[in-house]
């Protein structure tokens, strides 16, 4: 799929990005199926609640034009004050990421729900007030192949339709769509996604006094450090 090329990038000031989060409502049997086992359904929505919780928790504390979540479902008591709640559109993931970025009339950067363990310091170079100078795209790496990450000077749906997701090859197929649209990227710290159990344990480790840590410890009882 052809896509069109942003024009001239300028410097944008500070906090004239707008945060986004795409997110799923934390309901049994719909998130963190991959948690199941050996967590419970419910267990597996604890997980991801408390995984939400801690990525808006870093979102509140960054500078930003506006926040917001780009949701499926309704939003719940895990949403603080001050951040929009945007519907999620109907398709697949790449309709669904495109449209986020379609809604933002300028420089726009979109995580996912599923890093927890993400700081100030690992957005802080595609917030800064020189983030968009000489810079086109923000690319953040995910260690399963997927990306965690994606900002764009000029939101364009056109460099995220078509882009096959929740396949290893994911974050190369989406980094070359950008190269390929000679958009100049910058990349983000390879951060590793909770998709498993096994996630969950070296994700908590990272983060051990975050709420996704403590929810963690309570359903498996160990104490994490």
């Amino acid at each position: 799929m052809s896509s069109s090329v942003p024009g001239p990038v300028g410097t944008a000031p500070a906090g004239a990005t707008a945060l986004l989060v795409i997110a799923k409502e934390p309901l049994p049997g719909r998130v963190k199926t991959r948690l199941t086992p050996p967590f419970s359904p419910a267990e597996a929505a604890r997980l991801a609640e408390a995984a939400l919780a801690d990525t808006l928790r870093t979102v509140c504390a960054l500078p930003a034009a506006r926040r917001v979540v780009v949701l499926e479902g309704r939003a719940g008591p895990w949403l603080p004050s001050g951040i929009e709640v945007v519907e999620q559109c109907t398709g697949g993931l790449d309709e669904r990421l495109a449209a986020a970025f379609g809604g933002c009339t300028g420089p726009a950067l979109l995580i996912g729900m599923d890093t927890p363990q993400i700081t100030a310091a690992d957005l802080a170079p595609a917030l800064s007030p020189t983030a968009w100078d000489g810079c086109d795209a923000w690319f953040g790496p995910a260690e399963d192949g997927g990306f965690w990450a994606l900002g764009l000077a000029e939101p364009d749906p056109a460099l995220l339709r078509g882009v096959p997701m929740s396949v290893p090859e994911t974050g190369a197929v989406q980094r070359h769509r950008l190269v390929d649209a000679g958009l100049t990227v910058r990349d983000l710290p390879q951060l590793r996604d909770v998709d498993t159990a096994a996630d969950a344990a070296q994700v908590a480790a990272l983060a051990p006094h975050g709420r996704f840590a403590a929810e963690l410890g309570r359903l498996t009882g160990a104490v994490v450090r």
